[in-house]
């Protein structure tokens, strides 16, 4: 099975196309913080979030609960893309349903490799795969960069140095962020 979660007005053929709005047609009516979610466990081989998990979760125990039924729908290695705004750009700041900032660095939170390396270490940094007893790995990040950087870029006025620098001190510079998320079963297991 292949999930469109929050697919809005944009179907997939072949794919269970989800949303919480009637209005927009969805294969299935389905919000997305209330739990459990109607698909059964491992289930799902393909997973699709494009500008969804931003607008969840206003509440940790909500958005924590999103990300354990996420896992639990998924069977081990199945792909869950996430595309988000990135949350230094006005396409985040300005919508009034932004709730929640999704970076790659959040996400890794919910990685237990990563888990035991912080806890190794002694980081202050807080396990929530291993707490949560989920366990992901982020496969690539792709970052889009708004213009006018990206045709800064693309001219070769400036190097991927300075893209990169610039994307972490200006806001406004990178305007998407793609991810390729895989689950990790049974949790904690090496890959």
């Amino acid at each position: 099975m292949r999930l469109n979660l929050g697919c809005g007005n944009t179907k997939f053929p072949g794919w269970v196309n989800a949303d919480k709005v009637a209005a927009c047609n969805p294969d299935q009516v389905v919000d997305l913080e209330r739990f459990p979610w109607p698909w059964p466990d491992d289930s799902a081989d393909e997973v699709m979030l494009s500008h969804v998990l931003e607008h969840l979760g206003a509440t940790p125990d909500v958005y924590l609960g999103i990300v354990k039924e996420l896992y639990r729908v998924c069977r081990d290695g199945a792909s869950i893309t996430i595309i988000v705004p990135h949350p230094r750009h006005d396409h985040f700041l300005t919508d009034p349903t932004h709730v929640r900032a999704i970076t790659p660095e959040g996400l890794r939170m919910f990685s237990q490799a990563v888990n035991r390396e912080w806890m190794a270490k002694q980081a202050a940094n807080t396990p929530l795969g291993i707490y949560l007893g989920v366990d992901f790995e982020i496969e690539s990040i792709d970052m889009t960069p708004g213009q006018p950087w990206r045709g800064k870029f693309e001219r070769g006025e400036i190097t991927e140095a300075d893209l990169d620098h610039a994307a972490r001190t200006y806001n406004n510079v990178v305007a998407e962020i793609r991810m390729l998320m895989r689950p990790i079963k049974p949790a904690g297991r090496k890959r």
